[in-house]
């Protein structure tokens, strides 16, 4: 996949907060044509604490015939601190490697973050869109900024996320009586067709398929290179 130069990587946490603020003036909240939304790639990324390295997969996934039909894996050193609100200079790195190494043409992208609902309304799912210029979303396990009613208990169940009198998101119930994922736009998508997306991935699981197919890929990735030796990590190893 070939991915044009968006910007150099910041190096302090004022220039990352200043660029997050010039990239989100420059996020498209728009309605995206569904008919040409088949491949649909998910982006994870596995760590632990304490260690500087990272495991990313993207898996492009066939969201009308339910099947996988690309995976790319990386391993990378950290190369920004963890810091809350600046994932997206940590974690994007290694991800844009990984989509880097797909053939697939690519449709959309759901990404394990947020999007829109965000501190500086630029979360990972906007900053890789831009990068991207694809149709984005995000979908994370936790809320990260905004308040909300919670959803009724049955798969489908939604309510809006609102963040500083404005809409950045919704609260969608995924499967029945489970914890419910946080949706916002990342860019070139609206409110409505990112939850839309997301609930039309989930395959009777709480994540949608193609983010459920990277974080197990990731998981997976991360064990077995752990169990390499030293020398054979440093033959791979991304820096």
């Amino acid at each position: 996949m070939l991915i044009s130069e968006l910007h150099p990587w910041p190096t302090t946490t004022q220039e990352a907060v200043a660029l997050q603020t010039e990239l989100a003036s420059r996020v498209k909240i728009e309605t995206p044509d569904s008919r040409h939304i088949n491949l649909v790639a998910g982006v994870d990324v596995s760590c632990q604490r304490g260690d500087r390295r990272f495991w990313a997969a993207v898996v492009v996934w066939n969201r009308h015939e339910n099947q996988i039909i690309e995976t790319s894996l990386i391993e990378a050193e950290a190369l920004f601190p963890y810091i809350p609100g600046l994932l997206s200079f940590r974690e994007l790195p290694p991800v844009l490697e990984a989509l880097r190494k797909i053939q697939t043409p690519i449709d959309a992208v759901i990404c394990d973050g947020q999007g829109l609902a965000h501190p500086r309304l630029f979360g990972l799912a906007c900053h890789l869109g831009l990068w991207l210029d694809l149709p984005t979303v995000g979908c994370a396990k936790s809320r990260l900024v905004g308040e909300y009613s919670e959803p009724d208990s049955n798969a489908g169940d939604w309510k809006v996320l609102t963040y500083k009198n404005r809409i950045v998101g919704s609260v969608l119930r995924s499967r029945k009586n489970s914890q419910p994922l946080f949706i916002s736009p990342g860019h070139l998508v609206d409110f409505d067709f990112a939850r839309k997306l997301v609930w039309d991935c989930c395959r009777g699981t709480r994540l949608p398929e193609p983010v459920r197919l990277a974080h197990l890929a990731a998981n997976r990735f991360r064990v077995e290179r752990q169990a390499c030796t030293n020398e054979e990590r440093e033959n791979t190893l991304i820096k």
